[in-house]
C-alpha cells in the first residue's frame, strides 16, 4: 500500500497585517428616525450606536474588499503574488456564483490563489481565520488573506423598528502567515441550529422572485432572545477559548468581540471579569453592526488609534445568524 507524503507546512500561523475600509457616507441616527417611531436616545441606550457607514453605488463588496486588502497587504509587507488563498466571509454578495473571492483574488494580482466564500454571519471572520490557519499548517498556502465584508444596508428594512438602526457597511481584512511560535490559539466554534429563527432573512429569494411577497428580503431578529444567548452562552465560549489557549483574563491585553451591541459587550466584560487594564473594542458606536467585517474593522481601529499595540494578546469572538460562533486568542500584528 502506497503511503501519502505528509504535508510540510509552518508549525504555527499568525496575523501579519490588518486593513479596513469604511464607506464615505456617514449616517447618523436622525436619518434612521425618518422611517421609524423611535428616538436618538433610545437607539443609543439600546445599542450604543451613534452613526454607521452606508456604501454608495461604487462601494461594492468587491471594491471595499480590495481597499481593505490592499491596506492589510501593505501592513504585512506582503505582495499579492505571495498570497496563496483568499477567503471571503459575507452574506451580502448577491451573486450565488461565482464566489466574489475569485474576483478579488484576480483584481489584487494574486498568482491563481485558491479563493472561496463562506457564509457564517457575524462569526465569519473567526471561521475564515481558522481555515487560513489550517491551510498554512498543512502547507497548501504560505500566506492567506481573510476578508470580512458586508453591504448590510442592502438587507436592511428601514421600517423595521427592531433592526433599522443596527446595520452598517464595510470591509476588514487580515493577512495570515507562518509563525515560529503560537500566535493564533485553538478555535472554540460551533452552531445552535435549533435557534436559527432568532436571526434570519425574512423570506427566501425565490418568494420575491415568484411574487409571493412584494418586499425585498431583509434581515430580521428577535432582539431579546439574541441578547440573552449572546450574553450568557457566548461568555462561556469566550472563557473556553481562553482556557484552550492557556490564557487567564489577567493575561489579556485586548478584547475584540463582534460589534453587535454595546450592552452585550459590556455584559460579556462583566461576566468574564476582565480587569480594567484590558482594552475593549466598542467600534459599534460609529460603525454599527457590520457582521463579518466587525472584528477586523475594530482590530484595525484599535491599532490605528494606539489603544492596542503590536504584540498584544487579544481575545476575539464572533457570534450571530445560525446561530454560529467562533472564539480564539490571537497575537495582534
Amino acid at each position: 500500500m502506497a503511503k501519502i507524503k505528509p504535508s510540510k507546512g509552518a508549525p504555527y500561523a499568525r496575523i501579519l497585517g490588518v486593513g479596513g475600509y469604511r464607506p464615505t457616507r456617514v449616517v447618523p441616527n436622525e436619518v434612521i428616525l425618518e422611517r421609524i417611531d423611535s428616538s436618538d436616545e433610545w437607539i443609543r441606550s439600546r445599542s450604543g450606536i451613534e452613526t454607521r457607514h452606508w456604501a454608495g453605488p461604487e462601494e461594492t463588496v468587491t471594491a471595499m474588499s480590495l481597499e481593505a486588502s490592499g491596506k492589510a497587504l501593505a501592513d504585512a509587507g506582503i505582495s499579492a503574488e505571495q498570497i496563496g488563498g483568499v477567503i471571503v466571509s459575507t452574506v451580502s454578495h448577491f451573486k450565488q456564483t461565482p464566489a466574489v473571492a475569485t474576483e478579488i483574488a484576480d483584481k489584487l494580482g494574486t498568482d491563481k490563489a485558491a479563493a472561496f466564500d463562506i457564509s457564517a454571519g457575524c462569526a465569519g471572520f473567526g471561521y475564515g481565520l481558522t481555515l487560513a490557519k489550517g491551510m498554512i499548517a498543512e502547507g497548501s498556502a504560505e500566506y492567506v488573506l481573510v476578508i470580512g465584508v458586508e453591504r448590510l444596508s442592502d438587507l436592511t428594512d428601514l421600517e423595521d423598528r427592531a433592526t433599522a438602526f443596527l446595520f452598517g457597511d464595510g470591509a476588514g481584512a487580515v493577512v495570515v502567515g507562518p509563525s515560529e511560535e503560537p500566535a493564533i490559539g485553538p478555535t472554540v466554534w460551533g452552531s445552535e441550529g435549533d435557534k436559527s429563527d432568532t436571526i434570519k432573512q425574512t423570506v427566501p429569494w425565490t418568494d420575491y422572485r415568484d411574487g409571493t411577497v412584494d418586499k425585498f428580503p431583509a434581515i430580521t431578529q428577535e432582539g431579546q432572545a439574541v441578547f440573552r444567548w449572546a450574553v450568557f452562552e457566548m461568555a462561556k465560549v469566550a472563557q473556553q477559548a481562553l482556557d484552550a489557549a492557556g490564557i487567564a483574563p489577567d493575561d489579556l491585553d485586548v478584547f475584540i468581540p463582534h460589534q453587535a451591541n454595546v450592552r452585550i459587550i459590556d455584559s460579556m466584560v462583566k461576566t468574564l471579569k476582565l480587569p480594567e487594564h484590558v482594552t475593549v473594542a466598542r467600534d459599534i458606536r460609529t460603525t454599527g453592526n457590520t457582521s463579518a467585517a466587525s472584528i477586523p474593522l475594530a482590530m484595525e481601529r484599535l491599532l490605528a488609534t494606539g489603544e492596542a499595540k503590536s504584540g498584544d494578546t487579544a481575545l476575539v469572538i464572533g457570534f450571530g445568524a445560525g446561530l454560529v460562533y467562533a472564539a480564539t486568542v490571537v497575537t495582534l500584528p
